[in-house]
């Protein structure tokens, strides 16, 4: 399995991993400070994960296995904290390409 390159992920984000609902709103596990990523900020149509057309304003590529499911609260190098709207692990078995899981955010 080739990964994505270390040396590619400049950035560090802050993901809070959605759990799930509860009668007081959405639930998060506990912050996960200073993960490696790479971060474009700039604004993109997407689909959300029911579907849905929406914009999204960031994109955050991480290590394939990063933990971050949709719905998860992620703060950027900026400061400015946001909502993961999808995640898609990009995977290719047999091609000397790297993986990598791509987190769309509002």
């Amino acid at each position: 399995m080739t990964r994505v390159p270390p040396w590619l992920l400049r950035h560090r984000v802050t993901i809070e991993p959605y759990v799930g609902d509860s009668a007081y709103g959405p639930q998060y596990g506990p912050p996960v400070p200073d993960v490696p990523a790479m971060v474009a900020e700039q604004v993109r149509t997407v689909r959300d994960r029911e579907g849905r057309e929406v914009i999204s304003t960031a994109q955050v590529i991480t290590a394939p296995d990063t933990h971050c499911p949709a719905e998860s609260r992620i703060t950027l190098p900026s400061g400015r904290r946001t909502r993961a709207l999808s995640a898609a692990h990009h995977t290719a078995p047999g091609l000397p390409v790297p993986e990598s899981l791509e987190v769309m955010c509002e």
